[in-house]
């Protein structure tokens, strides 16, 4: 089976916004798909799109062939994760160094009676 991976349109007249799929290549273009991998709403200025890039790679890995927007909205949302990544990790270090190593608590003392 050809599979491709490609935009389903959803959404208002003039007001299109679309997921990413996983589809044979041979079903029209808002019909059966296998899975969803994402969402990309045109309309929105600056980051306008999620894609779960583990599955893309899954996909396309197994032969799925992305579609030419498809493949451009992979490239932005890897460079996005990428520059993302350094940040989150920065964060993350700056978090840990704040907190200081808390002691476990002392066991409660035993009374004789």
């Amino acid at each position: 089976m050809a599979v491709s991976i490609r935009l389903r349109r959803e959404g208002a007249k003039n007001r299109p916004y679309y997921k990413v799929v996983v589809a044979d290549r041979r079903s029209p273009r808002d019909g059966k798909f296998i899975e969803i991998i994402g969402a990309y709403d045109p309309k929105k200025p600056g980051h306008n799109s999620t894609l779960n890039i583990d599955r893309v790679e899954y996909w396309i890995s197994k032969g799925a062939q992305p579609s030419d927007t498809v493949r451009s909205l992979i490239k932005k949302n890897k460079k996005a994760t990428a520059t993302a990544e350094p940040a989150a990790k920065a964060e993350q270090e700056e978090q840990q160094s704040v907190q200081e190593p808390s002691s476990p608590p002392a066991p409660p003392a035993e009374t004789s009676s």
